[in-house]
């Protein structure tokens, strides 16, 4: 039992998250940039300080939260760009993600987080936390849809709307673009999180994960505003 108490101490220390009570397993990721408003983003989803910020057509953080999605007709909230991929150091990322995850609602998963570590492809044994903001209607179980710019917009397209987009977004629209020169053409605020994809995270396509639930970092909570009742993020 020390040498497991051991082991979590280390793994806060290394990822800056402390590991919680809460689902974990082996699961898969793809990724995706619908640039809508997330389902985490309506109050009632779960019990949480506040749901998921959205932003405006020009990216201002919305005061009204029950502004309609932009990938709905008249909808005017769109997902935040900062709401993008970053790395923290070569070997651990944050970041956001749709989720769904076997046996659970969205009730249990809005607003939490999931130290992610890459199992298969050219990130294998790297590390990302992302907190959940978004529910995949089309995911599968243990499922952790990436959002990273330029990753395809899926199912949904607000970003046509809002950037010029192409019709089916950036690229395939699963998928998205495939080199990171693609992304010199990006809006400015979203070039970072499209070439993170090609740097930190080595072009890698949907790579297998193990995860587990972990205390949120308050670098992902203060982007998004949205902090779990009982969770006090590191």
């Amino acid at each position: 039992m020390l040498v497991s108490f051991q082991n979590i101490a280390l793994l806060a220390l290394a990822t800056g998250a402390a590991v919680v009570n809460g689902q974990s397993g082996s699961g898969k990721t793809t990724r995706y940039w619908d640039c809508c408003k997330g389902s985490c983003g309506w109050s009632g989803k779960a019990q949480v300080s506040q749901p998921i910020k959205s932003c405006d057509k020009s990216d201002n953080p919305l005061a009204d939260m029950a502004a309609s999605n932009a990938c709905e007709s008249g909808g005017s909230a769109y997902m935040c760009t900062n709401q993008s991929p970053w790395a923290v150091n070569d070997s651990l990322a944050y970041g956001f993600a749709a989720v769904k995850l076997a046996g659970g609602t969205e009730s249990s998963w809005c607003c939490a987080c999931y130290k992610l570590t890459f199992t298969s492809g050219a990130v294998k044994g790297q590390q990302m936390i992302v907190q959940a903001t978004n529910t995949g209607g089309d995911l599968g179980n243990n499922h952790f849809d990436l959002a990273m710019p330029g990753g395809g917009v899926g199912i949904y397209n607000a970003c046509t709307n809002q950037w010029g987009a192409p019709a089916n977004g950036w690229g395939a629209q699963y998928g998205g673009i495939s080199s990171r020169s693609e992304c010199d053409s990006f809006p400015e605020k979203l070039k970072a999180g499209c070439q993170w994809r090609f740097d930190w995270f080595k072009g890698a396509d949907n790579p297998d994960v193990s995860f587990e639930k972990v205390t949120c970092p308050k670098a992902l909570t203060d982007k998004t505003g949205c902090v779990r009742d009982g969770e006090t993020p590191t």
